[in-house]
């Protein structure tokens, strides 16, 4: 019979991972016992997914705000320290605010407008017309911020992040500065020790700092890059893509994880004989329509995956074929003609009419998203998730 199904995305749950647990076995175990509770099968080029929150929990990637301090404090001195574009997160950044905080005496606090990064708003478009600012230009104190535009909370944690993150510093023992400002440069009329905390742009950043005249530049890529203290680290993103775990302690990015997602693959091929794919994924990379926010707070959506999610999709736009090449065709006749098509199509479209309007983006960053959506943030318990059938097309059997 014809297969009726094309992609299912499974949340596959799992016992809550702690320090030093075994997670090629809890997920071969895990994905193998919900197959045959639920009655599917393996197929070749499924797709294995592991969030990075259960890798890095159980490589026991953790670090404390004071680990934070000391390092900060080591690379820039412990005076007054600039701490530009950092997006708003009570999860994402608050708690590494403070370990900076702490490891400084004054804390000049640059943030981006009307958003930042990934597109938490502190204000509209629409306000800054009314206003007359242009924000390509106008630097912004918090005196001339809260004049113009009073207290802004965030639409959906009702947070006011100007009056949050202020707060942050202070109670870290830090004297606080508030401006307003997209130019990097603009913080060295304040102090020419930057600690810059976008994520995407990161490297311009830097780039454009240093060139400015800054004597000392970290990104968040740069704290924790090594072990303080017998912390946890990241040796390639540092404190890029961590998250709150306690009041004083933060969950790092996973660490070298190529062995795991390879290793999962073996075991799955000796228990089945199937030769599946494996990553790791973070956050997803898609933009909310309503608040604006793009997703993506980590620096990649997968820091580890097998070869076989190497690259991007090499399809054919099934209604671009029936609106053009076979548009005189209707029914089983245009079934069999895409399905030729499919079958016969080159091995790189770039360019090809046909292909447009399929997603030019890397295989990694489409099923990640997938999976962030799948598993979600929340309480599913499924950090594990199963993709079948995502390689498949029209003239799969």
């Amino acid at each position: 019979m014809e297969r009726r199904v094309g992609t299912v995305s499974r949340g596959i749950r799992c016992p809550i991972i702690r320090e030093g647990d075994n997670l090629v076995d809890i997920t071969v175990t895990s994905v193998l016992e919900a197959a045959e509770s639920e009655g599917f099968a393996l197929r070749d080029r499924d797709v294995i997914a592991l969030t990075e929150s259960i890798v890095a929990r159980a490589q026991g990637n953790y670090a404390t705000i004071q680990d934070i301090a000391e390092d900060v404090k080591t690379k820039l001195g412990g005076g007054t320290i600039g701490i530009i574009f950092p997006i708003l997160s009570r999860n994402r950044f608050a708690i590494c605010l403070k370990g900076i905080a702490m490891g400084a005496k004054k804390v000049v606090l640059m943030l981006s407008y009307p958003s930042d990064e990934v597109g938490n708003a502190l204000l509209t478009y629409d306000q800054l017309d009314d206003a007359g600012i242009n924000p390509y230009s106008d630097v912004l104190t918090l005196e001339k911020y809260r004049e113009l535009f009073g207290e802004n909370k965030h639409e959906f944690t009702g947070v006011d992040y100007v009056q949050y993150y202020s707060d942050i510093i202070t109670e870290a023992g830090a004297e606080v500065e508030i401006i307003f400002a997209n130019q990097a440069k603009t913080i060295l009329n304040y102090t020419d020790c930057v600690v810059n905390c976008d994520i995407h742009t990161r490297v311009r950043t830097k780039r454009i700092l240093k060139e400015g005249g800054a004597k000392a530049v970290l990104g968040l890529d740069d704290i924790l890059t090594a072990s303080v203290n017998g912390s946890g680290y990241n040796t390639k993103y540092g404190l890029l893509g961590s998250n709150k775990s306690t009041e004083d302690k933060i969950k790092l990015f996973p660490r070298e994880c190529q062995d795991l997602v390879e290793d999962i693959q073996s075991e799955i091929l000796k228990a089945t004989g199937k030769h599946v794919e494996v990553m790791v994924y973070g956050d997803g990379a898609f933009k909310d329509p309503q608040g604006k926010i793009w997703e993506l707070a980590d620096p990649v959506v997968s820091p580890a995956f097998t070869s076989g999610l190497v690259g991007t999709p090499n399809e054919l736009k099934l209604k671009y074929l029936a609106d053009n090449d076979f548009s005189n065709l209707s029914g089983a006749e245009l079934k069999e003609a895409i399905e030729k098509s499919i079958k016969e199509k080159d091995a790189n479209l770039v360019g090809n009419m046909a292909s447009q309007g399929t997603t030019p983006r890397q295989l990694t960053d489409l099923i990640g998203s997938l999976c962030d959506l799948t598993s979600g943030s929340g309480d599913k318990g499924t950090p594990i998730i199963l993709v079948q059938g995502y390689f498949d097309n029209l003239a799969d059997a």
